[in-house]
């Protein structure tokens, strides 16, 4: 885990997050409808929000070849590279969807991006953030793909192919996921005891303190203790509920977007 990374706010200044977009999914039709979404979102915070995470699955799937990357999300990339045109700090993590992730946005927009959880501290509380893929107990057969899958092999491997060949496969294998056939079945909460990620907020909070854990993945917005001083925050999604959370410097909240 990372050392300890500070980000002050100043008074009317907010950080912001939020997590699966799965840009891509299920059709080019919808995702670009929720692409459009997420860009007026970004707009409508963009005059006060010091620091936007995004945290993992903002696309559905993404490559990085050396000289191409896939096509589309274009509106997206846009607005990522206005707002840091003009100052405004995002941070982007990778998620289970989009892994594959290298240096294209570092390079193109200044946007670091991250593969494991780092630690923040944001005017005076202290985080914990990541996508949340792979944490906690449990989901060992996820946990050994993601060894192999992150490897410098695989994506040399996959270098290889080409690009339509390569894209095309993972799309048709994307749109296998949960998300792309959420309308089967809501996501539920377990109980705290049985959602991995409080389990793993629990045995770092034994560990050290932090004032907020925040992690996407679950696909379903969570506010819960962790400990008397601490909450466990997950952020939801943007297929269907399109919630984020804000932070303002004494507290967090869960939103959602209500426009379009």
């Amino acid at each position: 885990m990372s050392n300890i990374e500070t980000i002050p706010l100043l008074p009317g200044r907010k950080a912001y997050f939020a997590s699966d977009f799965h840009l891509g999914t299920p059709t080019p039709e919808q995702s670009r409808i929720r692409e459009r979404a997420v860009v007026a979102w970004l707009d409508s915070i963009r005059s006060h929000a010091e620091v936007i995470f995004l945290v993992g699955d903002v696309f559905d799937f993404w490559f990085e070849y050396k000289r191409s990357i896939p096509k589309g999300f274009i509106r997206l990339q846009g607005k990522l590279a206005e707002l840091t045109d003009a100052g405004t700090r995002v941070v982007l993590f990778t998620g289970n969807h989009d892994m594959w992730m290298s240096d294209y946005f570092t390079q193109e927009m200044g946007i670091p991006v991250y593969r494991e959880p780092r630690r923040y501290i944001i005017g005076e509380k202290r985080f914990l953030i990541g996508h949340g893929d792979g944490l906690g107990p449990g989901d060992y057969v996820y946990k050994r793909l993601k060894v192999l899958f992150e490897s410098g092999l695989a994506r040399r491997l996959f270098r290889y192919l080409h690009p339509d060949v390569g894209i095309g496969l993972a799309q048709t294998w994307s749109h296998r996921s949960r998300v792309s056939n959420q309308h089967k079945g809501e996501e539920l909460f377990l109980g705290d005891d049985r959602e991995w990620l409080m389990q793993y907020c629990r045995e770092v909070e034994a560990q050290q303190h932090h004032d907020y854990y925040i992690f996407g993945h679950r696909h379903l917005p969570l506010d819960r203790p962790v400990s008397d001083t601490s909450r466990y925050i997950n952020l939801g999604e943007w297929v269907t509920a399109k919630t984020y959370a804000g932070f303002d410097g004494a507290d967090l909240q869960l939103m959602t977007w209500s426009g379009k």
